[in-house]
């Protein structure tokens, strides 16, 4: 299998990630009819226990040694689901930023543009193109981002299970801006829906990639996601579906001067078995954060509420 060179080299994992710190969290009744991990009444008071939760996040990682930018939510419109910016916004090594379509009209609020320049000026990042995908709305076409699709940044892979939030015309234009390979395929869960979001099911790091293959339901599909992840040179670690439910494939590499670490939740790293585990630290620390609300309320985890930032500094020459 061949793949596109991408014209600009550009390394798996970032050390700079941008966080959103909620005004308004809650449970959000606009995308619960495609979101099976969301849990309505999850927790007496989400939206103060949700800033708890990430703010444990947003220290744990700088003291880590990865560069947070926290931009703070505005609470008038209200934006439930705000925590999770990696949903409408990725930043790319080339200069590029790929603003999304969202399915739920509350969420389409969250992409803003003063956000955009936040990111640009307190990380000195240049920003050279914008990519807006978000004319997509008008057509009813999706595509949440990196929920939607998991990136290979490096081999130009993007593992996408198609569903309500993920269509495959705007995987294609992404695909072309980008000059990115798709690699698409069906999942559904143990209610026969549609997996709402690529990145609950798998994970990809530069070297290892989590996945739940059981819920890839043709076994041509799924052998040709396992061959391609292993041709380019990953372990593949595979997890159950109850694994997955409790968020096991929605984890993060990140790439900080002290070297790899893979940020997921306690309840993710729980789930998960000795072996699952030992594979996992082979390749970078394992740094773990309790989020339980904003898992069961908002239905995404540590991965989602993180864009990771991959542009160049200003001082440096593309």
């Amino acid at each position: 299998m061949t793949h596109p060179a991408s014209p600009t080299p550009e390394p798996q994992s970032a050390a700079a990630v941008l966080m959103v710190r909620p005004a308004a969290f809650g449970f959000n009744p606009q995308t619960a009819a495609s979101n099976a991990f969301q849990v309505p009444g999850a927790g007496g008071a989400p939206a103060a226990e949700a800033l708890r939760e990430f703010d444990g996040l947003a220290e744990t990682l700088r003291q880590a040694g990865v560069e947070v930018i926290v931009a703070q939510d505005t609470p008038s419109p209200v934006k439930p689901d705000a925590v999770f910016p990696n949903n409408w916004v990725s930043f790319h090594g080339d200069g590029t930023v790929v603003l999304y379509p969202m399915l739920a009209p509350n969420r389409r609020l969250e992409r803003r543009d003063e956000l955009l320049r936040q990111v640009a000026q307190e990380g000195d990042y240049r920003i050279s193109r914008t990519v807006d995908l978000s004319h997509r709305e008008a057509r009813a076409q999706f595509l949440e981002g990196t929920g939607s699709m998991v990136l290979d940044r490096c081999n130009r892979i993007a593992y996408a299970a198609l569903s309500p939030r993920t269509d495959l015309d705007v995987l294609g234009e992404f695909a072309q801006q980008l000059d990115f390979e798709l690699a698409t395929f069906e999942a559904f869960d143990g209610g026969a829906r549609p997996v709402y979001h690529t990145n609950v099911l798998m994970a990809v790091g530069a070297r290892f990639a989590v996945l739940c293959s059981e819920v890839i339901a043709d076994r041509t599909q799924r052998a040709a996601v396992i061959d391609t992840l292993r041709a380019t040179g990953h372990d593949v670690i595979e997890i159950s579906m109850s694994q997955m439910q409790r968020f096991a494939g929605n984890l993060l590499e990140l790439a900080p001067a002290a070297g790899n670490l893979i940020a997921l939740s306690r309840n993710a790293w729980s789930s998960l078995d000795a072996a699952q585990r030992g594979r996992l630290e082979n390749h970078g620390r394992v740094l773990t954060v309790d989020i339980p609300v904003i898992e069961r309320a908002g239905g995404g985890g540590v991965r989602c509420m993180l864009a990771e930032i991959h542009l160049p500094k200003r001082a440096q020459r593309l």
